[in-house]
């Protein structure tokens, strides 16, 4: 095998599931000592195809050759074996067993069918020395966080003698420095001469380490790009299938315009509001018809913050307030009681439910509120699916189909119609645009606008600092923990400037309000 040969080829690839052509005619090349990026909206059959890749899905049609031969995997694990690993965005691990464990799970070092506990903790301490991770290996997974575990997630990858590596979503998560790092380990493997299948939504980290591109659209080929032939105004193009001028321009949307703003009565007041071990107590008032921004580094509090005032989380400190009237939102239930919704960030742990179908996921909080002895007819369940599957473009647009089925973004989407049903007058939106393509996220943005606009009060939470000075009336600032400032979005405020207060560059509790 030479740097001229691919290492895996991937020709003519057809998968269909009931009413739906996910792959169609679909060619994949990897090369070794390569980064190559799968780039699609979502719903354009990346993740399928690394399913099919994979063997997770029997392909319909088409061939796979790895090292120029022949390949049909029965599982993940045939391919693994084969040299074929995959790190998903959501960490597939086991979050109980130690370090060590988790990376030699089936292939622990043994004498006379007795694990040899002391060389499988130095054998893990070597791996992950090479990914520059220094950790206790004996410690719990669970004990660290998402970046560790996919560091851990790849030292197991690399470990069984991988020729390709699947990275799926890998930075969803991450913050800045750990994307950094990872990337400095992505070099390194590539360096090493493993071939690297990188999915991401974010355009600029393909262009800050992807070597190759492979663009899909509505599960076909666009094509192959070398990164430098590609800019990335004609990538969006291509994965869009649209010129964008017919678009609006993420970036080119217009900030809030806070002169037009029409405060409504303070819809939501916290004051003094906390919960020990999770958020120091915080004053945070929201308005009817105004998007707050929630932004800080990833365990800064903001998570924590939306739980509080949703009560999936208890406090133990301070009041809230709903239409000037102090409330006890012990639980989810009276939040929605009181007009709040909750889209969580984990939408796989807390948010879809993979074996509902589309039209159950999108009622179940409306049936929740009316209490279970009381079901939606189903012909009003239609009524309300179809509706937002049109107004919010689910696709596929079919209700009867598990909502597991569906790509993330698109999940999402079913999130968002669950909640809009309701008629929230508070919406908290979690990370709401993570992990899915430019399109959706456009739309999503442009939702939250609309909502604004018809007088809901929106608290949006996001790790992309230009996406919340792109929506948000004000930005409050988490900072380990606590909420240390509260800025006016006006022309004073950039990204810099929140990076800044973030880092405690700026005065203590700037603009926060007693």
């Amino acid at each position: 095998m030479t740097q001229s040969q691919p290492v895996l080829t991937m020709t003519g690839i057809g998968k269909s599931f009931p009413g739906v052509r996910a792959l169609d005619d679909v060619a994949l090349r990897l090369f070794p000592g390569e980064v190559h990026a799968l780039m699609g909206e979502n719903g354009a059959g990346k993740s399928t195809l690394i399913k099919v890749l994979t063997g997770v899905y029997d392909i319909d049609s088409g061939s796979i050759t790895l090292g120029g031969q022949p390949v049909s995997f029965s599982g993940p694990m045939a391919a693994a074996a084969a040299g074929v690993s995959t790190v998903y965005q959501e960490v597939n691990l086991c979050a109980n067993l130690s370090v060590a464990e988790n990376i030699f799970i089936g292939r622990e070092p043994r004498r006379l069918g007795a694990v040899r506990w002391g060389e499988m903790r130095r054998q893990a301490r070597a791996l992950l020395a090479r990914l520059e991770l220094d950790i206790d290996v004996s410690a719990p997974l669970a004990s660290y966080s998402i970046a560790v575990q996919q560091m851990v997630a790849i030292a197991r990858a690399i470990d069984i003698r991988a020729t390709v590596l699947v990275l799926d979503e890998p930075t969803s998560s991450l913050d800045a420095g750990e994307v950094a790092q990872l990337f400095r380990v992505m070099r390194q493997l590539r360096d090493d001469g493993i071939a690297i299948l990188f999915v991401t939504h974010f355009l600029d980290q393909v262009y800050a380490i992807a070597d190759r591109i492979t663009v899909l659209r509505n599960g076909r080929l666009v094509g192959e790009y070398p990164t430098a032939d590609l800019p990335q105004l004609s990538l969006v193009e291509k994965m869009i299938g649209k010129e964008l001028d017919v678009l609006e321009r993420l970036d080119e949307q217009p900030r809030p315009d806070l002169a037009q703003l029409e405060r409504g009565e303070p819809y939501v007041e916290a004051r003094e509001l906390g919960r020990g071990g999770s958020v120091a107590p915080f004053n945070l008032t929201i308005h009817a018809g105004e998007v707050v921004g929630l932004a800080g580094l990833l365990g800064s509090g903001r998570t924590e913050v939306a739980r509080l005032l949703f009560g999936a989380d208890r406090a133990d400190h301070g009041s809230v307030s709903v239409r000037g009237t102090t409330t006890a939102l012990r639980t989810p239930v009276a939040a929605i009681d009181h007009g709040i919704g909750y889209c969580s960030e984990d939408r796989r742990a807390e948010g879809i439910i993979p074996e509902l179908t589309v039209r159950e996921n999108i009622v179940l909080a409306m049936q929740a509120a009316r209490g279970w002895f009381r079901p939606i007819p189903r012909r009003r369940q239609d009524e309300l699916a179809d509706r937002y599957i049109k107004a919010l473009s689910i696709r596929p647009a079919n209700p009867d189909l598990p909502a597991g089925n569906l790509s993330g973004g698109n999940q999402q989407k079913v999130l968002l119609a669950r909640w809009l049903i309701t008629e929230p007058r508070l919406l908290i939106l979690d990370e709401p645009t993570r992990g899915i393509d430019v399109g959706a996220k456009a739309e999503i943005q442009k939702l939250v606008v609309q909502l604004s606009d018809g007088g809901m009060a929106v608290l949006f939470i996001s790790a992309e600092l230009e996406e919340v000075l792109r929506l948000s009336h004000k930005i409050a600032v988490m900072r380990d923990r606590e909420l240390v400032a509260e800025l006016t979005n006006d022309d004073t405020v950039d990204a810099d400037r929140i990076m800044q207060t973030i880092a405690g560059g700026a005065r203590q509790n700037e603009g926060v309000h007693p």
